[in-house]
């Protein structure tokens, strides 16, 4: 069962990154071709599963907070992600049942668009990207509130982009 959860991951990384390339492409071609087209839409080298939380029952409310430490003394460009799992055999999440906030510097929290792909709800990369300095954390705070009770577990994911 494992695998299967790993592929779907998989898979929704996969997307994510894909579904950044052609934006990225045609927004800004100066950039594209001025780094050789390395541009902010290259997709994630690796990355590092954190541990799973369960889904909250019935309409209930989870603080996540995702913490990263770049061991290395370079910097390194991250970015944190939610992966929402459904069960293997369904029934799958829909993102209008589940709200997710993230915490921003202003101490406010801001909602955060889930996408759904093959019963995965998850957050893009591409807006969550930051240069973390070498011996440094990221600490990012989020909150899951569930609209309509549903199976589930959460899964956050620290993407390392090259």
């Amino acid at each position: 069962m494992r695998s299967r959860k790993i592929h779907r991951r998989a898979l929704a990384l996969a997307a994510v990154a894909l579904a950044a390339l052609p934006a990225a492409a045609l927004g800004s071609p100066a950039r594209a071709v001025a780094d050789g087209g390395a541009s902010a839409a290259a997709p994630p080298v690796a990355s590092v599963d954190l541990p799973d939380i369960p889904l909250p029952a019935g309409h209930g409310k989870q603080t996540v907070t995702v913490t990263y430490r770049n061991d290395s003394s370079t910097d390194q460009t991250v970015a944190p992600q939610i992966l929402i799992e459904s069960p293997d055999q369904g029934p799958f999440l829909d993102p209008a049942n589940v709200r997710l906030e993230a915490l921003a510097s202003d101490g406010h929290w801001h909602d955060m668009p889930l996408y759904s792909q093959t019963g995965t709800l998850y957050t893009r990369l591409i807006p969550a990207k930051t240069v973390l300095p070498g011996h440094h954390t990221l600490t990012q705070h989020y909150r899951l509130t569930v609209l309509k009770p549903s199976p589930g577990t959460i899964e956050p994911v620290v993407a390392i982009y090259g």
